[in-house]
């Protein structure tokens, strides 16, 4: 009955090495010994950035790096490649760094690996070295669910086989617990790519692997997806743990919780959407203008070093004078803050989840993956927020913009529901860190 030793293995981007970095720290908390897993490119990032929280990283958390195989010269927004170059590179050196690893700790092996999506296979090489498995989800239950419905929709005919489009235009229910959602709303649909949805199909099997699925969300958020297997185990809220987040985008600009401390109590407009997504030049403009209209004071995260976003041309009429841009930004304090009245949002998980923790009202501006399903939970089953219409053109004008800014700044009833949405999270917490105490006791057996 040792201390447990995780081997951490996320899929190399942002959106992944951030929660199980923090999920990892969250561990640490508990005295388990971590092993977290990079790949070459981002290991330097990581361990500068990782610096800053030296003593729990010292005493429990240890940084390792393989390669990935992606060149220099490749794109790495081309995810397929990546997907694929990392699995082929990492699988083949992985049971030799376990090796490693275990020399120089003889008295505390791997007991147990964590990975997120995309790497499920190391759940297939822990197996065949007798450690145990577990997937960390850094998105909603749902859309894991979703992932593990994928044969079922295929054989009830209700999505094809080869591209995971639906078969007739339907809404689909994944289980009678779960709400009703337009089938182009399923996570493998929008980057209309046949390759991510076999890829997932196949995912799927070594996840299956895994004898617990975590997932950093709560029972009541939505508590139809446990229904749909034994494995998911709630045990969020994470973030109210609030440990030293990495950042590998680069440094947060925190002046602009200076300049939130002047601004009146609900008044301010915050504009993020996530580390991925970028906005094409004439919608960037459309929103550009929007806050100018709105004469409010907002913050505006326009993301500088990767993307295109930074290329945008702000339009020459735009004068931005009432807000704050800037290049990347601590979310998690702005939306707490008392001056954060609503969330202009890629409903990216990590973002729903924090808007949601602090009560904040969401406008929703979903681009893919999963974030069209968590628009739908929080539009039409928690009910905390609005979605934009798009024109002919799929542009979200800036009229649009300015009237449902205006629409949920002034409504009553969806303030009145996130505030009660946090407070049930919130008191949920006791049960997320109830569930973690049990995976962690499971780890040491």
């Amino acid at each position: 009955m040792g201390i447990p030793h995780f081997l951490a293995i996320p899929f190399p981007i942002l959106g992944h090495m951030n929660p199980l970095m923090q999920f990892s720290q969250v561990l640490a908390k508990y005295g388990c010994k971590i092993t977290f897993l990079s790949s070459d490119e981002t290991y330097d990032k990581l361990k500068s950035e990782c610096a800053g929280n030296s003593k729990v990283m010292e005493s429990h958390i240890k940084l390792v790096s393989l390669p990935d195989g992606v060149d220099p010269e490749d794109d790495r927004r081309d995810q397929a490649k990546v997907i694929f170059t990392t699995i082929n590179t990492m699988r083949a050196k992985l049971p030799k760094l376990i090796e490693d690893i275990n020399a120089v700790n003889t008295d505390n092996k791997v007991s147990c690996i964590i990975v997120t999506k995309n790497m499920g296979w190391a759940l297939e090489v822990g197996r065949q070295l007798g450690i145990k498995g577990a997937l960390f989800w850094p998105a909603s239950a749902t859309s894991l669910a979703s992932f593990n419905s994928i044969q079922k929709l295929v054989d009830e005919g209700i999505v094809d086989s080869k591209s995971g489009l639906p078969t007739q235009n339907e809404q689909i229910q994944l289980s009678s617990h779960l709400p009703l959602m337009e089938a182009t709303a399923m996570p493998w649909y929008c980057s209309n790519n046949a390759f991510f949805f076999l890829h997932m199909k196949q995912e799927m099997q070594n996840l299956n692997q895994g004898e617990w699925w975590l997932c950093n969300t709560t029972f009541d958020l939505e508590s139809g997806a446990f229904s749909t297997s034994p494995k998911l185990l709630p045990i969020g809220p994470l973030l109210a743990h609030d440990h030293h987040n990495i950042n590998s985008l680069g440094q947060e600009d925190t002046t602009c919780i200076e300049w939130l401390d002047q601004q009146p109590p609900q008044s301010v407009i915050y504009v993020s959407f996530g580390s991925m997504v970028s906005l094409k030049p004439n919608q960037f403009k459309e929103l550009a203008l929007a806050l100018d209209l709105l004469k409010r004071p907002f913050i505006w995260v326009v993301r500088k070093g990767n993307g295109l976003e930074e290329k945008n041309e702000y339009p020459r009429e735009f004068k931005g004078s009432q807000g704050k841009i800037v290049g990347w930004a601590p979310q998690k304090k702005i939306l707490c803050h008392p001056a954060t009245a609503c969330f202009i949002s890629h409903c990216g998980w990590n973002s729903t989840i924090e808007g949601v923790y602090n009560g904040v009202p969401f406008l929703c501006w979903p681009f893919c993956s999963d974030q069209l399903m968590n628009k739908t939970y929080i539009c039409h089953v928690w009910k905390v927020g609005l979605g934009f219409d798009k024109d002919q053109n799929g542009l979200i004008l800036r009229e649009e913009i300015k009237k449902k800014v205006e629409h949920i700044l002034g409504d009553e009833e969806i303030k009145g529901r996130s505030s009660k949405l946090m407070e049930m999270v919130v008191k949920n917490k006791a049960q997320g860190d109830q569930n973690l105490n049990k995976f962690i006791n499971w780890a040491k057996e």
